[in-house]
């Protein structure tokens, strides 16, 4: 018995480091959500236009569990402004933010015309912690667009901190304009919050006007 014991304790002994390896890496996770996003929207691009609740609501079950909203909604506040925040109005910011970036990545999305997205490799010593993805997204005429994430690692699993669009900080972007939004509303936290899908709707529409300058 004791002799059974011990061989069975061993093997769960040897089974421990390949355990420690099933986990995805943050490159298997960047590449495993774009994949699955990508069949998606092939698959309801057309249903998707007509009804942009339901492609949120997809790429809420598809990109939540994998982004870090929490730590983002933190970020994007800054100490400043949670440390005066109650525990309901960090969750209703989180709330309003993850539903905004569903909203500006859902919107780009619907744009994407079968250009090529690529992962690109690790490179280096990766941190165990915090850990950065590279991808490179191929323009209608030819041109390439860099794109990195900020990946940590939380209870053991990869999460999106942070995205790096062609030189654009979307993390910057949004604590200026969550700042920005505070100095206007008189330090109205509520009322910040509570406009947050048009400070992001703002934020995207300048965007884009830069880009069609840039594009001429």
């Amino acid at each position: 018995m004791m002799t059974a014991l011990r061989r069975g304790l061993l093997v769960a002994l040897a089974l421990l480091p390949l355990l420690a390896q099933a986990a995805p890496s943050a490159h298997e996770v960047i590449q495993a959500t774009t994949n699955e996003l990508l069949i998606d929207l092939k698959a309801n691009k057309e249903r998707y236009a007509q009804d942009p609740a339901a492609f949120y609501e997809s790429l809420n079950r598809i990109l939540g569990p994998v982004v870090d909203a929490g730590g983002i909604s933190r970020s994007i506040m800054t100490v400043k402004y949670s440390r005066s925040a109650s525990a309901a109005q960090m969750q209703r910011f989180e709330d309003n933010f993850k539903r905004s970036l569903m909203q500006f990545y859902g919107n780009a999305l619907l744009e994407y015309n079968n250009q090529q997205i690529r992962v690109l490799p690790p490179s280096g010593r990766q941190d165990p912690q915090r850990t950065s993805v590279g991808m490179e997204v191929t323009g209608r005429q030819g041109e390439i667009y860099p794109v990195s994430y900020t990946m940590v690692s939380l209870d053991g699993e990869w999460r999106v901190r942070n995205v790096i669009i062609n030189g654009i900080n979307i993390g910057k972007l949004f604590r200026d304009q969550f700042a920005d939004a505070m100095q206007r509303n008189g330090n109205n936290l509520d009322r910040t919050i509570d406009g947050w899908a048009a400070v992001v709707a703002k934020a995207k529409d300048s965007e884009a006007a830069r880009q069609a300058v840039g594009d001429e």
